[in-house]
């Protein structure tokens, strides 16, 4: 278990984003749901850059809180395309989950994954099965279910990682056209 400071969800959100950009390109292969553009990866990876890039702004020692606000507006602010504001309000969810908790643990991460979920379906007019809207909401029974079972937070970090690779191998069960594309 660790402390919500800034520094650590930085760090976090920094390596969500190297992540992210380092594999923008596979992403866009993928795409093809609801429109086979193939920016889906770029405009993901443009909207985390461009959170990196308002709480690097921050002044040292900011307060968790600022960080969140920090993230929640640099995602609104940066968000480009579909892909990249269901990403924003992904991340808004996860921070307004997460206020109130000082330590990083099962029940924070379980708060923060449900409210993404409520805040990302609400942004979507029709939410469909077999996107990354199932694949969160998914995460977030994941969190629950560790909660309710008393896991670590590591243990349900894995737990978590492990059932959206699970529920990303479903998705071409829910939304034919990911079949048909082999994706």
């Amino acid at each position: 278990m660790s402390t919500y400071t800034s520094n650590n969800i930085l760090n976090a959100v920094a390596a969500a984003a190297k992540t992210l950009d380092e594999r923008k390109e596979e992403v866009n292969r993928l795409n093809v749901f609801p429109v086979p553009d193939g920016d889906t990866g770029t405009n993901m990876s443009l909207t985390i850059q461009s959170v990196v890039g308002n709480v690097a702004n921050l002044a040292i020692g900011a307060s968790a809180h600022e960080v969140r606000k920090a993230i929640t507006t640099g995602a609104l602010m940066g968000a480009r395309g579909n892909s990249g504001v269901i990403t924003s309000q992904i991340l808004r969810g996860l921070c307004e989950g997460s206020q109130g908790y000082d330590v990083f643990d099962t029940a924070s991460v379980s708060a923060a994954f449900a409210k993404a979920v409520e805040v990302a379906f609400q942004a979507v007019r029709k939410p469909v099965e077999g996107t990354i809207l199932t694949v969160l909401r998914d995460v977030a029974a994941a969190a629950r279910n560790a909660e309710e079972e008393g896991l670590s937070t590591e243990e349900a970090l894995d737990a978590i990682v492990a059932e959206a690779y699970a529920s990303v191998q479903r998705t071409p069960d829910l939304l034919p056209v990911l079949k048909e594309h082999g994706v």
